[in-house]
């Protein structure tokens, strides 16, 4: 089932020249990698699959739907997105405060969301961080963070964006089980990254970007 559709998108940050340069691409709910060069164009094209950027020539869909009048925030109840620096989505003095923060965005105050938030941060190993002042974590204790909140939200889909910086071994490897996990229950992921080993072993497709264009893809 395809979750976002671009149609023939362009974007670029200047006039009469483009970024991404009419690009057509299907996403369904399994674990897709994109790769690519630096300035390839790959963390502006997961922008413009999210709603950050607009496409200045063609259509994002997402459900079948155009995204061209929908604002950041109705896009955000479906797609979640982790920026490359964590410290772009963490506004609050602690990681507790950061949580319930997402929790009163997404109007959810019961016992099943306090519970979810807990086993969250458990999974995160960030439960004993819970009164930490943020700015006192370390980039990938942040970058834990980040994902959690976005998980938090619980999203219709998933683009990370470079999501193994600052992580250990060990913590990587948790983070692939939980893509795993979360693809059982039939949330789909993009994953921007150029950590090859790592998309190797999780990823179920993998696009190639070069100069704002799809050279090759697994599907």
């Amino acid at each position: 089932m395809t979750i976002i559709r671009a149609d023939n998108i362009y974007y670029g940050y200047k006039k009469n020249s483009s970024i991404i340069k009419g690009l057509s691409l299907e996403i369904d709910n399994n674990i897709t990698a994109l790769i690519g060069e630096n300035g390839s164009g790959k963390t502006t094209l997961g922008k413009l699959l999210c709603g950050i950027f607009k496409p200045t020539q063609g259509t994002v869909y997402i459900n079948n739907e155009p995204t061209n009048n929908m604002s950041l925030g109705e896009i955000g109840k479906t797609i979640g997105y982790l920026f490359q620096n964590p410290n772009r989505q963490i506004f609050a003095l602690t990681v507790k405060e950061q949580m319930l923060f997402v929790d009163q965005i997404m109007d959810k105050d019961d016992i099943e969301s306090k519970t979810r938030m807990e086993n969250i941060l458990n999974y995160f190993d960030l439960h004993e961080k819970l009164n930490e002042y943020t700015y006192r974590l370390s980039q990938g204790e942040k970058q834990r963070l980040a994902l959690a909140s976005i998980i938090l939200s619980n999203p219709r889909y998933l683009i990370l964006d470079e999501p193994t910086t600052g992580l250990d071994i060990i913590r990587k490897q948790r983070l692939a089980d939980y893509i795993k996990d979360i693809k059982v229950e039939d949330i789909g992921i993009l994953i921007i990254s150029h950590d090859m080993e790592f998309v190797n072993e999780n990823a179920d497709r993998i696009i190639t970007l070069s100069k704002g264009e799809i050279i090759h893809d697994t599907k």
